[in-house]
């Protein structure tokens, strides 16, 4: 499998959007505070990144109550485990075309 670094999913690799995809591929979901904890990211910043995830499908969100407080849970979708996964296969082969 060669791959041109061009090839390279833009939605996905950003410093931030990979933390959250390496984070919620390997949780069945996870709040929004977890993430922003975990990923180490200011509220703002984080909801850009995660608007923009789930603007190309790769995350769904689901809003809900909880205590009359809101909560925002997300979660990889089918297709943003396979672009990370792709995403992944497409860095290896950078490396190993490189070494």
């Amino acid at each position: 499998m060669n791959f041109d670094y061009q090839e390279i999913d833009d939605v996905i690799h950003s410093r931030i959007r990979t933390s959250i995809m390496a984070l919620l591929v390997s949780l069945e979901e996870a709040e929004f505070n977890f993430i922003k904890e975990k990923v180490n990211a200011t509220d703002g910043n984080l909801s850009v990144h995660l608007k923009k995830l789930e603007e190309a499908g790769y995350v769904s969100v689901k809003k809900l109550f909880v205590d009359r407080k809101p909560v925002s849970k997300y979660k990889v979708s089918n297709k943003g485990y396979k672009a990370f996964e792709n995403y992944i296969k497409q860095l290896e082969s950078i490396v190993k075309k490189n070494n």
